[in-house]
């Protein structure tokens, strides 16, 4: 085969970069109701660069709540293999505004690099699978594989209306295996690539102690405040050094093997420029495990949240009725979401004083964690694709963080999940001043059409 699709990636990079650039000034925004239709203008943007690209069977499909988008290319022959490709349109709120040094959704191009809610998760790496088929059926007439595309606009909710979609679309949806987008392959200098995510679960509490806020002076003494309450709730959930405190909490955690912390030492990590890079004094978790073991391939229980009473200038004294907190679990192979969040609510529950009310609404968008098999075939293409745009074989990694679709897809679809996106750390995803790499942007595209032809060819 051929590689003229080389010169057709180089020949078209400059229009590439520009739909990157004109997807990102759309603020598809899922959390926010009033941009609901910025959501679904993303949906319909990305329909259009799918069929741009020889895509078949395109369409925007309604769901309970944001658009998904379905597309495919089934012509490589039933003894090829179907992938299917999966990545998501919206985004995360660009607050707060005030600390980005260039608007959020008006794209600046400075150094290299791309700076705009979105850049790095996930618009770019959104576009890399549409291009590389583009490349291919321009360029061969043809694809080497079968391929379907599943696009969805509520990945940063936590995928709620995922699960039905899938279920009700079994056989549209069909494959041998996903080619998760949202991700990322690391530098040309230290490539990785993912084999596993961590789960997730969350809940809000919400503590109230009497009826209405109270005046420290006439009641003080004599009622519960709210926030002390909530505080010691809180508080007894992890001890000093971040062991989590909640029983049954670890019961189904598997435990590491050697040979699983030998490989997740040999991932690029470096300590001091990471500590430098975030502001802080030193690492903080369990003493057991090693900060990358504790971010990768241990559960934790944080607080993402929390509120109550008094919030402006000065002092106002009252004694608050009403606390609340939102709390996030991140989960690892053998954890059930429903399971640990049961955990959380029966402790909460067992330690609340007696003299307040407590109420804790769960939320839906639970995940599953995921490990990819160590000889999964897909994931041997994957890193000979990467291990051919970088300088090294690439280093086998675990993510701290959740992407729903593939604990998704193995329970509904029981396929596994490789990971190959433009992605690299320290992005300042979800954060401001989000940006992403150009380079990394173009190499991908090159190791797309390499995957592609490497399953072909298995």
């Amino acid at each position: 085969m051929s590689e003229a699709w080389r010169s057709y990636l180089e020949t078209h990079r400059d229009r590439f970069l520009n739909e990157f650039l004109e997807l990102l000034r759309i603020p598809s925004v899922s959390t926010e109701p009033s941009l609901a239709g910025e959501v679904r203008r993303a949906a319909e943007w990305t329909a259009d660069r799918l069929r741009q690209a020889g895509i078949e069977n395109v369409q925007v499909m309604d769901t309970q709540c944001h658009p998904v988008v379905y597309g495919d290319w089934l012509h490589a022959g039933a003894d090829k293999p179907t992938l299917l490709f999966y990545g998501h349109f919206d985004v995360q709120p660009a607050d707060p505004l005030e600390l980005w040094t260039s608007p959020p959704f008006d794209p600046r191009v400075e150094d290299g690099c791309i700076f705009a809610r979105g850049a790095s998760d996930m618009k770019g790496s959104l576009l890399l699978p549409a291009i590389a088929c583009e490349a291919l059926l321009k360029t061969e007439g043809k694809l080497p594989v079968n391929v379907k595309f599943l696009y969805e606009g509520e990945e940063e909710i936590g995928s709620p209306s995922l699960t039905r979609f899938i279920q009700e679309n079994r056989d549209r949806l069909a494959c041998d295996m996903v080619v998760c987008a949202d991700g990322g392959v690391g530098s040309e200098d230290d490539p990785v690539v993912n084999v596993g995510r961590r789960g997730l679960t969350a809940l809000e509490v919400t503590v109230r102690s009497a009826n209405t806020d109270l005046h420290s002076g006439g009641a003080g003494g004599m009622v519960h405040n709210a926030l002390h309450a909530l505080v010691q709730i809180l508080a007894s959930m992890r001890d000093e050094e971040g062991r989590i405190l909640v029983e049954g909490f670890y019961d189904d955690v598997r435990p590491l093997t050697e040979e699983e912390r030998a490989e997740i030492a040999k991932a690029p990590f470096d300590a001091d420029a990471y500590k430098a890079a975030i502001g802080i004094k030193d690492f903080f978790g369990e003493p057991e495990y090693t900060p990358q073991e504790r971010n990768v391939a241990r559960p934790t229980l944080e607080v993402n949240g929390l509120w109550g009473g008094y919030q402006g200038a000065g002092t106002k004294t009252v004694i608050p009725c009403e606390a609340h907190a939102k709390i996030t679990c991140r989960l690892v192979p053998d954890q059930d979401p429903e399971r640990v969040a049961k955990c959380v609510i029966d402790h909460i529950h067992k330690v609340a004083p007696r003299q307040v009310e407590v109420s804790i609404e769960t939320f839906p968008g639970d995940a599953d964690p995921y490990l990819l098999p160590a000889d999964h075939p897909g994931l041997q293409a994957l890193e000979k694709a990467v291990a051919a745009v970088s300088k090294k074989w690439p280093a086998r990694v675990r993510g701290g963080g959740t992407v729903p679709i593939t604990g998704m897809m193995k329970r509904l679809l029981g396929v596994d999940t490789i990971t190959l996106g433009a992605s690299g750390g320290m992005e300042r995803a979800h954060a401001p001043n989000e940006f992403v790499r150009i380079r990394n942007f173009e190499r991908i595209q090159y190791a797309y059409c390499m995957l592609l032809q490497e399953l072909g060819a298995r």
